[in-house]
Order: C-alpha cells, then sequence, then structure tokens
C-alpha cells in the first residue's frame, strides 16, 4: 500500500488563513478597545455671572479647578463644590506644579500663585502690558511662561521673579511642555508652533502646521512625541511630530474650538468645540486619525478639561446674553452670561 502524501500548499495555505483570522480578530478587538463610548453622566449648576476661560483637573487629586472671573472654583471629581479662593482680577488659564504643591493663574496682567494644600493665594507676578492667557509649569527648570502680548514671559516658580521675555512675533495661545525642557506654543495668527528651549529661554524652532488655521488649543502626546493642535479655522484636530515639526496627519472636527486634550492611556486625543460637540480622535493605522466619537454637549461649551487618571471630560458653559456696548479699550466685547447659568457638564464612559 502506498502510503498518503500530504498536501502541502493546502497545509501553508489554511496556515495563512489561520494567522490572517487571527491579525483581523486582534485588529478588531483593539479597535473595539479604543472605541469610546462618552455619555453626559451630570450636569452641575454652578451659578455666578463671571467670564471663564481655559480650567484643568490637579494631577492625583483630581480636583477641578477652574479660574472665573475673580475667583478660583475648586471641586471634586463629581463636581461638588469644595472651595472659592477669592483675590484675582481676571483669572484665564491655570497650570499646576503637583511637587510643589502650587498652582499657576494667568490673571489680567499677572501670573497669581495658588497655594493648593491651603488654597490661598501666596504671590502676583506683575506681567504688566502683557497679559498673558495661557500659562504653563515647566517641570524641568521649575520655570512658569505665561504667553501674552508681548511674548512668553519667563518666571521662577520658586521665587516670582520675572527672568525673562521671550518675544514670539505673534499671537500665542495654548502651550504643553514635553518633560524633556522644551516647550512649544500654537502661534495663532501664524499657523506656526514655536519650540521654546526652557533652560536657555529662548525660541529654538518654529514650524507652519498647513493646512491647519487659527491654532488654539493644543495636546501633548509624549510617548509618541506628537502633538495635537485644535484648529479652528480649519475645523481641524492636526497631529504634529515636535522633534521636526512634520504634520503626520488630520481629522475633522465641530465648529468653535478652544481647548484640546490627550489621553494617553486610551490613545484619544480630543476637541471641545463651542457648537456643541467635543470631538474624539483616534489613530487607527499610523498616519490615519478618525474621528472614534463626537460627544454632544451644549452651545458655548468651548473649553475642557480631561481627567486622564479617571478618563472624565468636562466642559463648562452658561447661557449668554447681549454683549455690552463696545468701547476703546474694547472694541469686540464678549456676550454677557446670564447670571446663574454657569454650569459643569461630566462626561464619562
Amino acid at each position: 500500500m502506498t502510503p498518503r502524501r500530504n498536501n502541502l500548499p493546502t497545509q501553508v495555505l489554511t496556515a495563512g488563513l489561520m494567522t490572517l483570522l487571527i491579525l483581523l480578530s486582534a485588529r478588531l478587538t483593539a479597535s473595539a478597545q479604543n472605541a469610546p463610548a462618552y455619555h453626559l453622566a451630570k450636569r452641575v449648576v454652578l451659578g455666578g455671572s463671571g467670564f471663564w476661560d481655559y480650567f484643568a483637573v490637579e494631577p492625583g487629586t483630581g480636583h477641578v479647578f477652574i479660574p472665573y472671573g475673580k475667583h478660583v472654583l475648586i471641586l471634586d471629581s463629581d463636581g461638588k463644590k469644595l472651595n472659592e479662593v477669592p483675590g484675582f482680577e481676571g483669572a484665564h488659564a491655570i497650570s499646576f506644579a503637583p511637587k510643589l504643591k502650587l498652582a499657576f493663574v494667568s490673571d489680567g496682567d499677572a501670573a497669581t500663585v495658588l497655594n493648593t494644600e491651603t488654597n490661598k493665594v501666596v504671590r502676583h507676578t506683575e506681567l504688566k502690558d502683557n497679559g498673558p492667557d495661557a500659562i504653563l509649569f515647566e517641570p524641568v527648570t521649575e520655570r512658569v511662561f505665561g504667553f501674552g502680548e508681548k511674548g512668553a514671559a519667563v518666571i521662577d516658580a520658586k521665587t516670582g521673579a520675572l527672568l525673562t521675555t521671550i518675544p514670539l512675533g505673534g499671537k500665542p495661545e495654548f502651550a504643553q511642555a514635553d518633560g524633556a525642557g522644551f516647550v512649544y506654543v500654537n502661534i495663532e495668527d501664524k499657523n506656526e508652533i514655536a519650540k521654546l528651549d526652557a533652560k536657555q529661554m529662548k525660541e529654538v524652532a518654529r514650524w507652519p502646521i498647513a493646512p491647519c488655521k487659527r491654532p488654539s488649543g493644543l495636546a501633548i502626546d509624549v510617548a509618541h512625541e506628537r502633538l495635537f493642535a485644535g484648529c479652528g479655522g480649519s475645523q481641524t484636530i492636526e497631529a504634529i511630530r515636535y522633534t521636526d515639526g512634520k504634520v503626520l496627519g488630520s481629522a475633522p472636527i465641530a465648529k468653535g474650538t478652544d481647548a484640546t486634550a490627550y489621553d494617553p492611556g486610551q490613545q484619544l486625543a480630543f476637541a471641545s468645540c463651542g457648537a456643541g460637540e467635543v470631538t474624539v480622535v483616534h489613530e487607527g493605522t499610523p498616519g490615519e486619525f478618525k474621528v472614534a466619537q463626537s460627544i454632544k454637549t451644549e452651545s458655548g461649551a468651548r473649553t475642557m478639561a480631561l481627567d486622564s487618571e479617571r478618563h472624565i471630560v468636562y466642559t463648562i458653559t452658561a447661557k449668554m446674553g447681549p454683549p455690552p456696548a463696545p468701547t476703546a479699550e474694547n472694541p469686540h466685547p464678549w456676550p454677557t452670561i446670564v447670571p446663574g447659568t454657569f454650569s459643569l457638564l461630566i462626561y464619562k464612559q
């Protein structure tokens, strides 16, 4: 009897198909794991009538700090009010120095320091005629960067001394630090990102980021050396490699974006938009960025804060009334806020 011969081509084909199915299954599983499902978990009416801008979540505690007119409002992760700190002239944005137990607030023509253990204002650094909007603590140098009309004011975080001001030749918006001594800031009116050396206190690179127009929010992915710029003029979120400024890809977002965030645990980028949406973007294959979810918020919720440890998204909005009459000092005034409508929206998976 002649022994039966194995059909090697069939075996090879079968093995190849099984491998392909395994890889496809793994890919689909990974995509399912990366697909977010955020929903509105709670709406907290905070009241008041002041102006708000950027706000942030304190690392570790999960407390939400909201610069708000002449106060900073402090909430727990569920929106419960913990404290309200007075002593500000016009609070805009906040950045934390966890090891120093300090937070730094851009505050009119000053940078104001808040002790996060005592919840007391401890110091003001005057930044006359600079009017910082975004503010950033850089951990390697322990310096604070306040971004205003004259450029980036550099402040010693421990003493409050103004060290220098780095001219930027444009309108700086939000900024991020990479943990290696470099700071990146959007130049909104030039559609560029500037790279600053925090140690040398000077600009070392500048990159155009077309097709982005009017970059405002900026988030960072340190593990993959990327920035995510939210671009209001082009209604896109752009991924930029921060080693050389190369634009890696983009995805569409809603109208009126003002803040961007990144969750490294889920590898998701977020852009909050005043049209009433937080657009969530995920990179499926290298260089291919797609919208993973459109979280429906409310009109006016243009800024956001992300708790990446607990995977919670926060936005703020309020009902708006007519703007006040224009003046020479303020030719384009913001609409007024209807008293009692200032609210925090909490989104969870």
